[in-house]
């Protein structure tokens, strides 16, 4: 057997052994009296028995103690001290037994005080002769008369019901203390849940950071670098003969890298999560850059301009810009790019128009193109999927469509940024 078990159940064993001992001891003694000795070792075997199965087995400690009684009493064996161990029975039961063992050992109880009254008037007050000895005690219950069962079984009672009272009280003790220590973990279980729950939301927040960071700085230096290299190509083709022309090219190029550098800055300070404010004319100015490079730009503006709040004015800057760029990175420099703005406002047909639609459309560049400017290699999750996140977030949607047309592929581009709710 393994060591551990073998100190587990040590006790229980000497607990066994001395009760198996008390129990020969008595039997002995008794057999100059009475030739029921033999029957009294058997049931001082089977109450040590019981008292080593207690703790670890109370159903069946509880079980041999009913059929060690029930056999004394079909024998008619007479009681015995050692019997007095049962309250080792009874309060583990009620300890370390089930619920149902539990129930069943306290209602045993009143009922083995019953059977024991019922016994022992049977018998006659000689029974408890060799139990309480034939001195004071006897004579004590012969003065009590015929109420003597009575007290025996009281007794009886007190002796089994006050460990098992006992069992249940350490047993509900042991419980609260168990629960106690449960809540306590469950307590901590919970904090460290929202604390963790909280360091993911940071982490979120700084990834949905980032990644705006990232969107925004690529729209600015993307659309910069388109500018300024559809400008830088476009200064090849200047006569050489005309320095003006070439000064007045590098001083565009100057221009769109600081204003590309200011961007930038601004970017950065609204790094923290608060959207940088767009500046006034801010579209007027995407759209001169943009005619600057070379491009041709036809803006049309239908409905009523109304101020937008920070974030759905920087949306919208940011989307047109990428379209801007993509439509000087991909399209003809030799046709018009075509800007269209649709505040919210009725329309014909008595339709209402609650978004802000930006739609541009421009020709596209067929392959080996000359007009084609150089076009620049997309980070992953920019471009036009940025503008699709950008607008997400704020509940717009994107529509991209290139067509097959007689004089030409066209590419459009149309965003629906929600100024009036939904």
């Amino acid at each position: 057997m393994n060591p551990d078990r073998l100190s587990e159940w040590a006790p229980d064993f000497a607990g066994a052994m001395a009760v198996l001992g008390l129990g020969l001891f008595e039997a002995f003694n008794a057999s100059f009296y009475d030739s029921s000795g033999r029957a009294q070792v058997l049931v001082a075997v089977g109450i040590s028995v019981a008292v080593g199965l207690a703790r670890h087995a109370p159903s069946i400690a509880l079980s041999v103690v009913w059929i060690v009684g029930g056999l004394q009493v079909l024998g008619g064996v007479s009681l015995m001290f050692v019997e007095l161990a049962i309250a080792v029975v009874a309060f583990a039961t009620a300890r370390w037994g089930s619920t149902a063992t539990v129930w069943v050992s306290g209602l045993s109880i009143p009922a083995a005080a019953f059977l024991a009254v019922g016994y022992v008037d049977h018998e006659g007050i000689g029974s408890l002769s060799r139990f309480i000895g034939t001195g004071p005690a006897l004579d004590a219950a012969r003065r009590v008369g015929t109420s003597w069962p009575l007290v025996a079984g009281a007794f009886g009672f007190a002796v089994l019901a006050v460990p098992w009272l006992a069992g249940v009280a350490l047993r509900f003790r042991t419980r609260a203390a168990e629960s106690h220590v449960s809540q306590v973990a469950a307590e901590a279980d919970a904090a460290r849940a929202q604390r963790e729950t909280e360091q993911a939301r940071e982490i979120i927040t700084l990834r949905e950071n980032q990644a705006r960071l990232a969107r925004d700085v690529h729209d600015v230096i993307g659309h910069s670098l388109a500018v300024i290299l559809a400008q830088a190509e476009s200064a090849q083709y200047l006569p050489d003969d005309d320095p003006a022309a070439l000064k007045r090219t590098m001083a565009t190029i100057a221009t769109s890298a600081r204003s590309s550098l200011q961007d930038v800055r601004q970017v950065l300070a609204g790094g923290q999560g608060t959207p940088p404010p767009t500046r006034t004319g801010a579209f007027e100015e995407l759209v001169e850059g943009v005619r600057a490079s070379g491009h041709q730009v036809v803006t049309t503006e239908a409905g009523t301009p109304r101020p937008l709040p920070p974030e759905l004015d920087l949306v919208a800057h940011r989307v047109t810009q990428e379209m801007l760029t993509n439509a000087i990175k991909h399209g003809r420099a030799d046709r018009p790019v075509i800007v269209e703005r649709h505040w919210p406002g009725e329309w014909g047909g008595g339709s209402y128009e609650r978004d802000l639609r930006i739609e541009v459309r421009n020709a596209a560049a067929a392959l080996g193109d000359e007009t084609q400017p150089l076009t620049l290699t997309e980070p992953p999750g920019q471009g036009l999927d940025g503008m699709r996140r950008r607008l997400e977030s704020v509940g717009g949607r994107l529509d991209v469509r290139r067509r097959e047309e007689p004089d030409g592929p066209t590419f459009t581009a149309t965003a629906w940024v929600p100024v009036s709710g939904r």
